[in-house]
């Protein structure tokens, strides 16, 4: 058609059905700049300003920084109407916490049990996949939100594939989960150091004979909020690792779901995906829509970016993209 239509000289051009570009998709925040006196209010007036312009969607967050200095700023997460929510670190069992505002706005909406949708963007090392399987962990096995953590990652490779694998289906998504293994190893590990500096802080107050009950509470909290290894959270019940491929016909009810690389997903695998989360789940998609594996897929047509573009405004819904 484009030829015939050169041939004759009419201008031309490809139909793209909901065309998305780069520098119009949704990342779920804004950034403000105002005189360093509005932080010292409980909620600046640029925030009223906003929400006359309708420039807002709901979960949206709206990052205020002061003109001079970008470390003095305050976080609001848009709630509807002219009401919004002071955004604070959140109280994790473990000592890890946010590096950045991004991760905070993303711990914000993984935390939120009134939030059962969330897609969060970046490029590589940004900590998507670790902050979900931080949130995952935190309120599966702390706050005992859900029965157990569901994993699973689109089985596409990087350049040119070695062919089948042996084993078990099991033996066989190793390989490809290795990046989730990676960040629990990380995760488990801070929760040991974490446990292991409160029990000797706990063993010098007993030795001073000071506060000898709040140090013995303080050391039963911390060994119940100790991580085990993968192997046993497995074995228990607590962690399945998954393939896509078997999703289709479930429903999966009480589960804390996320599926990584979703950046290489097709927006029907993605509506398939979304369409599994059963009673009192809440589902977790990431990935890097700059950076596809899929030779039949772009930015434009892949289905991470046209699942926010469509969720976008909807209260059980967030999206973060998160910045180096």
């Amino acid at each position: 058609a484009r030829v015939k239509a050169d041939a004759i000289g009419l201008p031309a051009e490809d139909y793209v059905k909901e065309h998305i570009s780069k520098d119009e998709f949704y990342k779920g925040w804004q950034t403000i700049e105002v005189p360093a006196i509005e932080l010292k209010r409980d909620f600046p007036s640029v925030l009223d300003k906003l929400v006359d312009e309708k420039a807002l969607n709901i979960n949206e967050f709206v990052l205020v920084v002061s003109q001079h200095n970008p470390y003095n700023y305050r976080l609001f997460r848009y709630l509807g109407g002219r009401h919004f929510r002071i955004v604070h670190e959140p109280l994790l069992k473990w000592p890890l916490k946010a590096r950045n505002p991004q991760q905070l706005m993303a711990l914000d909406l993984l935390l939120d049990n009134s939030i059962q949708f969330v897609t969060l963007f970046g490029p590589a090392g940004t900590g998507k996949t670790f902050l979900a399987l931080l949130a995952g962990l935190h309120k599966t096995l702390i706050e005992d939100e859900y029965e157990k953590i569901l994993v699973s990652r689109p089985v596409v490779p990087l350049g040119r594939d070695i062919g089948y694998l042996p084993g078990t289906v099991e033996e066989k998504l190793h390989s490809w989960m290795l990046p989730i293994y990676d960040n629990m190893e990380f995760i488990m590990h801070s929760s040991q150091m974490g446990q292991h500096f409160e029990d000797l802080d706990g063993d010098r107050s007993e030795r001073r004979g000071k506060h000898k009950k709040n140090a013995k509470h303080e050391k039963n909290r911390a060994s119940q909020g100790s991580l085990r290894s993968m192997e046993e959270l497995v074995k228990s019940g607590k962690l399945s690792m998954e393939a896509i491929t078997y999703m289709r016909g479930r429903s999966i009810p009480y589960q804390f779901i996320f599926i990584d690389e979703v950046q290489n997903l097709t927006p029907h695998e993605v509506k398939t995906l979304v369409s599994r989360v059963g009673e009192g789940s809440k589902i977790i998609l990431s990935g890097d829509p700059y950076q596809i594996d899929s030779p039949y897929l772009d930015f434009i047509s892949n289905g991470l970016v046209g699942v926010s573009e469509r969720f976008r405004g909807q209260r059980v819904f967030g999206t973060v993209y998160l910045q180096t």
